[in-house]
């Protein structure tokens, strides 16, 4: 379900919009000491690769069915995200949302790629805030949202039994960093949050502050770990994995969850698929044992 990613692509930066293509898949075997190195994709002058663009792939997929004029990527991601806010603050009420209230209020002159509009709606809503749309009853042409708590099997470790709509956001930040080879700038993460319409400095419906889950609540909780970038002006710092992350998930299953994200299989980003194996091979070695006692 797609017509702008989930936001884009992991592998490029946020702010690049062009579609990088998958790597092709290699049929050599991993070998060791493959560094987290970042395939390159077509980024836009001025960015560099390796981030946030994969998400952002599924957006480019929903374009089937053609408009009657020519629209550009930005302002069918824009009206993605306009469509995923109105929902959230509708559904606060627990009232049905009705059809002719989203062509009205926001799809207006957009109604003829409504369907994949509502599609990648209900994706984002999906893996990024935890929550599923559905049709109240069949051809009613009224919606609600119901909590997921799993959106993807490879998650539910992470969730346990605490299952939160900031879990989809914890993910994309671990996907992000894992895909960026182990460390992101805080600024990258913003500019490819925006493109799912959260934002640094405005209060969330779901999020609350978005700011403060990311830089203070997530880092307090030892999912992600926040350095000072030196010589930066204004200060940025970069957001690496935490000991917590490392603990209640793998590298794996970030990247079960991107591929998913992006209907790929995981070996489509051999560097990344390569490192993962080796950490779960790591993780079911036993530890070597010590020295034998002496008589």
């Amino acid at each position: 379900m797609s017509v702008s990613p989930l936001p884009g692509h992991m592998l490029q930066k946020p702010r690049s919009r062009s579609r990088p293509g998958a790597q092709p898949r290699s049929d050599s075997h991993c070998g060791p000491g493959v560094p987290g190195e970042v395939p390159s994709g077509h980024a836009r002058p001025g960015a560099s690769q390796g981030t946030a663009g994969t998400l952002s792939t599924t957006f480019r997929r929903a374009q089937a069915t053609p408009a009657p004029e020519l629209r550009t990527q930005k302002q069918l991601e824009l009206k993605v995200a306009e469509l995923v806010q109105f929902l959230l603050i509708k559904d606060q009420r627990k009232i049905p949302i009705k059809r002719s209230g989203i062509l009205k209020h926001i799809i207006r002159d957009y109604k003829d790629v409504f369907p994949d509009l509502l599609k990648l709606a209900a994706e984002r809503l999906h893996y990024v805030f935890g929550y599923k749309l559905v049709e109240l009853e069949p051809k009613s042409n009224s919606y609600i949202l119901i909590n997921a708590l799993e959106p993807v099997e490879e998650d539910a470790e992470v969730r346990g039994n605490q299952g939160t709509p900031t879990t989809g956001l914890l993910m994309i930040i671990l996907g992000l960093i894992f895909m960026n080879g182990h460390s992101i700038p805080e600024t990258e993460v913003w500019d490819f949050l925006r493109r799912l319409g959260v934002y640094p400095t405005k209060k969330h419906s779901v999020f609350g502050d978005p700011k403060k889950l990311i830089t203070e609540d997530f880092v307090r909780q030892r999912y992600l770990v926040s350095r000072r970038i030196p010589h930066t002006d204004p200060v940025d710092c970069e957001l690496q994995w935490g000991p917590r992350a490392n603990l209640e998930t793998s590298k794996m299953k970030v990247l079960k969850f991107v591929a998913k994200v992006h209907k790929q299989d995981p070996k489509d980003w051999p560097t990344q698929y390569c490192e993962a194996l080796a950490d779960e091979q790591s993780r079911v070695r036993p530890e070597p044992s010590g020295p034998a006692p002496t008589s």
